[in-house]
């Protein structure tokens, strides 16, 4: 009978046992993926090591030296991370140092990558030398097929010293720093183009206080278009300026901002380097507070209120000036663009023949340098 409990025991120990694979199979599975994830990982990683390696090789026949102290490379599972104990380039016209370095790249996402450096950075470069600190900085570059997306740089509180520009070391000190580049949509594969745009929060500048007449930090801002910038790489920088004006390279100034209390500059225009290898192009410039610049110079050589006179006389001569190049009733094309009526329209600034000239009339007592 079915509910005779002598069959039901009989029939329990004649059937066989069930199979406990399936408990196990997916503790298995799990393991294989570790085991193959591990091995793609340190594949990975000695490939990234090689690449390395043979880069660092090209460029000391090219005669650039980079050492990377105490290299390691970590960042299992997810990523790929590169540490330098500290960062060095040595090449013919200089070069600089880095403290420590650490660059990273996710697994899942190989052509983006991230930076973080501390500080101090030193850097030679000709008779110029340089010392750099800061408290935190970082940057990000965006990869792609036969280029970038986009590249960064964001610095908290750099400040530093400049040597060998003048007599005496140049300091400076900023709150924040950004820089950012991207390829110029339509133009980067043809000219080579990059779009570049710079902000510098509450710049310190003792050196130009005297000049411009207040203490108050500045502040910073440029959008340009590099063309050519292609053609630039890690070379000497003589080396590398010639071959970019060669290129036909040239900086288009969308726009350049410098504000510093009431004293403000606004700037458009293109420049280049010509054959002698000094800056040259041309400036649109609007301003406020001119008055007070020019006052502030003439005042320390003649007087406070001379100075003064002499600065609202200036300031009206070169407005005068602008405005006769339009209509009596037209405002001027920068009016226009940037809105701000307090910012007075000045002649063109043109840089040629390693001479600046303001309208028609030439600055005098000042020559441009040769960059190289």
């Amino acid at each position: 009978m079915v509910g005779d409990p002598e069959a039901r025991a009989e029939q329990a120990l004649t059937a066989k046992p069930r199979s406990r694979i399936g408990l196990f199979l997916p503790f298995g599975l799990l393991l294989a993926l570790v085991v193959l994830w591990s091995a793609g990982w340190f594949f990975i990683r000695d490939r990234a090591a090689r690449e390395m390696d043979s880069w660092i090789a090209r460029e000391a026949a090219a005669g650039r030296a980079w050492t990377c102290a105490d290299r390691s490379l970590g960042g299992y599972p997810f990523r790929i991370e590169l540490r330098c104990a500290s960062l060095k380039l040595a090449r013919s016209d200089g070069g600089f140092t880095l403290g420590p370095v650490t660059a990273l790249v996710q697994i899942y996402q190989p052509r983006h990558g991230l930076l973080m450096a501390q500080g101090p950075f030193h850097v030679d470069q000709g008779d110029l030398s340089a010392d750099v600190t800061w408290k935190a900085l970082e940057g990000s570059f965006h990869g792609a097929s036969g280029g970038f997306v986009r590249a960064s740089l964001v610095v908290d509180e750099p400040k530093g010293s400049v040597r060998g520009a003048g007599p005496e070391p140049i300091d400076f000190a900023t709150k924040h720093l950004e820089l950012h580049a991207r390829p110029t949509p339509g133009r980067f594969e043809k000219d080579g183009a990059v779009d570049v745009s710079l902000r510098a929060a509450q710049v310190l500048l003792p050196v130009i206080d005297a000049f411009v007449g207040s203490a108050a930090p500045a502040d910073l801002a440029l959008d340009a278009t590099v063309n050519r910038a292609t053609v630039l790489r890690t070379g000497p920088v003589p080396q590398e300026l010639e071959a970019w004006r060669q290129a036909d390279g040239s900086l288009d100034l969308t726009m350049l901002s410098f504000a510093k209390g009431d004293r403000r500059l606004q700037a458009r225009g293109t420049l280049d380097i010509d054959e002698a290898h000094r800056p040259a192009g041309q400036l649109d410039l609007r301003a406020a507070g001119l008055e007070s610049i020019v006052g502030q110079i003439m005042g320390q050589r003649m007087g406070a209120e001379k100075g003064a006179l002499i600065g609202n006389l200036v300031g009206q001569f070169l407005g005068g000036i602008r405005r006769q190049d339009r209509e009596p009733d037209a405002p001027a094309e920068g009016e226009r663009r940037a809105g701000d009526p307090a910012l007075k329209p000045l002649p063109p600034l043109r840089l040629a023949d390693g001479r600046l000239m303001l309208g028609p009339f030439p600055i005098p007592n000042l020559r441009l340098p040769v960059l190289y």
